[in-house]
């Protein structure tokens, strides 16, 4: 960026409290600091002991002491910076100063990046970015929630993590997950062994999951007990999920009917979550998404909250969102944004 007569300089001097060693602020090899200055590239960032001065255009210099100081809010609560941890705070700080979409509510870096959902086995899984908390916060205080975004973004995965929260908490007495088996349906009777053994490829990302998040030896017991429950999609019909918490992931791949059907299975004391992608949808042709349909049926609708992620809520590699932008304007430049449906048409002619 090349800087003008016109625009303003400014000035900052940050004197770093000896709690902080520079070292934990600045990165090993001075890694975090070399994330800003790329970040900043009109700006010129200096350190000398315990202070740091930043000089530039004036709003530059006031982010980066915004930065600093959330860096340090953080480092407060014990938990390490990251290079990822100093991009998403770099980027939220610039969405909450207008220089790009934000939602409602003033939180900030450090209380996104120190929100502690669930810890295990010396991990602590936790919201990375804004979206990600708000659509945590979203699952608190709504019953049903809808978490629509692309691969990578945590939908499934801090739901999950909710799940387990509220069922350590007893705020729910059971965990069901459940997905719809589309392409089991399809190949069903090529697959060798039980029913079970069947579907159960398709139901094994949300094990790996729980995995994670419990003590691998206690998830079988607690599966015999029915405690928590994971199956597919058409084992819900008739019934009546009460105390229960309840997460429908894959639910692009949801029809009309399954969706109704799904969501009318709600009993009393129980919070449904349902994750979905509406660009990769795999169901037959001509057949509507329900997670589609349903945000025109039900946005707007009283306790229940539509919560969109998108590419700058990935949280895999940094090419993953990168993937997903470039697909995005592949499929915009195309004319291929009719419906989910069209797409899948376009993806088995090989294109």
């Amino acid at each position: 960026m090349t800087r003008t007569p016109t625009q303003p300089q400014a000035r900052a001097q940050i004197r770093i409290p000896a709690a902080h060693p520079m070292v934990m602020l600045l990165g090993s090899g001075d890694s975090l600091l070399r994330v800003i200055e790329e970040a900043f590239p009109a700006a010129d960032i200096h350190v000398r002991g315990n202070e740091i001065s930043a000089t530039g255009e004036a709003a530059d210099v006031a982010l980066i002491q915004r930065l600093f100081d959330e860096m340090m809010l953080v480092l407060r609560t014990g938990q390490p910076m990251t290079e990822d941890a100093v991009e998403r705070s770099i980027a939220m700080l610039r969405t909450a100063n207008g220089d790009g979409e934000g939602g409602p509510g003033s939180e900030t870096p450090a209380e996104v990046l120190t929100q502690n959902i669930l810890s295990n086995r010396g991990r602590t899984i936790r919201p990375k970015t804004l979206n990600q908390k708000r659509y945590v916060d979203a699952i608190d205080r709504h019953t049903i929630v809808f978490g629509i975004g692309p691969a990578g973004t945590g939908k499934t995965y801090l739901a999950m993590a909710k799940a387990v929260q509220a069922l350590q908490s007893k705020q729910v007495s059971r965990i069901i997950l459940t997905r719809p088996a589309v392409e089991a349906g399809e190949r069903l009777g090529f697959l060798p062994g039980t029913l079970f053994d069947k579907i159960d490829p398709y139901l094994r990302p949300l094990y790996d999951a729980l995995h994670d998040m419990l003590d691998p030896d206690s998830i079988p017991r607690l599966m015999a007990a029915g405690t928590i429950e994971v199956a597919p999609l058409a084992y819900m019909r008739g019934r009546t999920l009460n105390d229960a918490f309840i997460i429908l992931d894959e639910a692009q791949n949801t029809s009309a009917e399954q969706m109704k059907m799904f969501l009318t299975r709600l009993g009393f004391d129980s919070k449904i979550v349902i994750t979905g992608d509406v660009t990769q949808v795999d169901l037959p042709s001509g057949t509507k998404s329900g997670l589609r349909q349903v945000q025109e049926i039900l946005e707007g609708l009283d306790d229940v909250h539509f919560s969109r992620l998108t590419s700058q809520d990935v949280v895999r590699h940094k090419l993953v969102g990168r993937i997903v932008d470039a697909y995005e304007k592949y499929d915009s430049r195309d004319g291929r944004l009719d419906g989910p449906e069209d797409g899948r048409r376009d993806r088995r002619k090989g294109k």
